[in-house]
């Protein structure tokens, strides 16, 4: 029971950041992107304030044998870059430079109520059922 509301919260902390930064605004996310047009840089500072709180968590976490509320890391197995890790890179940066959304920020605005988001998560939702079958 407590995982689950650990998960909760994280979940919780992770979207209220998102919504707080204003990352769940696709057009603030493409507006980054169009570097040759109107740029709007504020996602750099987002990324990098994560890279430095996640950077600072992880130094903390390797000091432990174990997590708070569970008894292993899980972490993954493969580390080398392969052709399904180039691939499907490629597909969520297409997918998130034409859309301006990314799974995380798309399952907040899901709270907004707007049909785009509710398309893109079935779409996202589509796109892993289709990628499970065809690596079977």
């Amino acid at each position: 029971m407590m995982k689950l509301l650990v998960a909760l919260l994280s979940g919780a902390v992770f979207g209220l950041g998102l919504a707080i930064s204003g990352m769940i605004n696709p057009a603030k996310v493409l507006g980054f992107l169009d570097v040759f047009g109107n740029w709007d840089p504020s996602l750099a500072f987002v990324m990098g304030g994560a890279l430095i709180v996640t950077t600072v968590a992880f130094a903390v976490v390797k000091k432990r044998s174990s997590p708070l509320w569970h008894d292993v890391f899980h972490l993954p197995d493969n580390t080398g870059i392969d052709r399904k890790l180039i691939i499907g890179s490629a597909l969520f940066g297409i997918g998130w430079g034409l859309v301006g959304l990314c799974p995380g920020p798309a399952l907040s605005n899901l709270l907004l109520g707007a049909w785009q988001p509710i398309v893109f998560v079935i779409a996202m939702i589509a796109g892993m059922i289709v990628q499970r079958m065809v690596v079977r």
